[in-house]
């Protein structure tokens, strides 16, 4: 109980606290997100930590999924607990000690009732991180191609993505989801050194939607396919149109964002 009592204001008002955690996890040795019979995932190792330290089970609802090897700088999730953290930081400090080293929380915010990490979000930041050079430091955290690109083609295709769009043909064949239609608000590439990144910004994303188009868009750097056979893609919406997915390692979760003062409200 000690742990507990120096974490927790002990009442007897059990009004239900939310909380908000930000997260960020290097996601090679995880199978994605979401919890699983048979595999490791980051939801599984977070909510065993939760349950070890608070002493009861912790269940929590991510802002989104991430599939196997995917890393992420920024996540969120909520979470409810019978009682009100009184030592915030105390509690982030024994919830990242028992964590594994790829795995941390970086704030706890106290929040609404009925704030929900999903369905508050209003956009969310992947980065593909590609390294047109050897490189021993950046293996398994970015793909390594090494080929000559069309870097203007490849944005003047990327621009046809921006906007209200239907994104089946990129997005994993067996999923589960009422709607593919996806709002996008910025899509790009661009050069930092050896390293070329694609930035997309949209409302929702698909499974394996950003690396599938990631892979579709080198076939039009590498001038297998031009931009209007691109456009054709996109409006067929058959997945079998659109090129290779590639690797897990280059994608990244870089944000999710909320309405400007969310984390300011604070629940009393």
């Amino acid at each position: 109980m000690y742990f507990t009592s120096h974490i927790f204001y002990l009442s007897r008002n059990f009004k239900k606290m939310r909380y908000f955690f930000e997260i960020g996890y290097k996601g090679t040795e995880f199978h994605g997100w979401q919890r699983q019979n048979n595999a490791i995932s980051v939801q599984e190792v977070v909510e065993n930590t939760l349950r070890t330290i608070f002493r009861t089970p912790i269940p929590i609802t991510a802002s989104g999924r991430t599939d196997t090897g995917v890393h992420c700088i920024q996540q969120y999730f909520h979470a409810d607990f019978a009682s009100k953290i009184k030592n915030i930081e105390y509690a982030q400090y024994r919830i990242n000690r028992l964590l594994p080293q790829s795995v941390t929380i970086r704030n706890i915010f106290p929040v609404e009732d009925t704030a929900h990490a999903r369905f508050d979000a209003e956009n969310r930041y992947y980065e593909y991180v590609i390294t047109t050079a050897k490189d021993p430091l950046l293996m398994g955290l970015a793909y390594p191609f090494f080929r000559p690109l069309d870097i203007k083609t490849m944005n003047e295709a990327a621009a046809l993505l921006i906007g209200e769009r239907d994104f089946q043909s990129f997005s994993k064949v067996k999923t589960d989801v009422n709607t593919f239609i996806c709002t996008i608000f910025t899509a790009y590439w661009r050069v930092e050194n050896d390293l070329l990144i694609f930035g997309i910004r949209g409302n929702r994303f698909l499974r394996g939607m950003v690396r599938a188009l990631v892979g579709t868009l080198l076939e039009v750097g590498q001038k297998k396919l031009s931009v209007e056979e691109f456009e054709m893609i996109i409006q067929k919406k058959d997945r079998q149109n659109a090129g290779m997915a590639v690797p897990a390692e280059g994608l990244y979760l870089k944000e999710v964002n909320y309405p400007e003062g969310y984390f300011t409200v604070k629940n009393g």
